[in-house]
């Protein structure tokens, strides 16, 4: 594991959560990749993926039409004691995570206005 690559994977606000989410879990299960809740298309979540693989933060394992990601727990805390702590206590991450905030139509946060732009 390399430093450089596990600070770069973890400074995404998405990755970061996805491996909060991860290390939350006291049981340390596979967890499949279209569970997380990313605002992304999924060309953006296989990136998101792959990078958390490359920097060797989780493995990934394909199940036909779908796929697994899975904490690489004992090398994080071997290599960075105390970090997955941190990570899960920094975005208030619980087991097992809570379930996304209602979608009107217009795919917006139920109760919540979109601002119109300016500029």
């Amino acid at each position: 594991m390399e430093i450089g690559k596990v600070f770069a994977a973890l400074a995404d606000d998405s990755r970061r959560r996805m491996v909060a989410e991860l290390a939350a879990d006291p049981e340390d299960r596979e967890r499949a990749c279209g569970s997380f809740d990313l605002p992304v298309t999924k060309a953006t979540r296989t990136h998101h993926f792959r990078v958390l693989r490359e920097a060797g933060l989780v493995t990934q394992r394909d199940h036909g039409n779908g796929s697994t990601l899975r904490l690489c727990r004992t090398d994080l805390e071997r290599h960075f004691p105390g970090l997955l702590q941190i990570l899960v206590a920094e975005l208030g991450t619980t087991w097992p995570p809570r379930a996304a905030a209602p979608r009107d139509q217009n795919g917006t946060d139920e109760g919540r206005r979109r601002e119109p732009r300016t500029g």
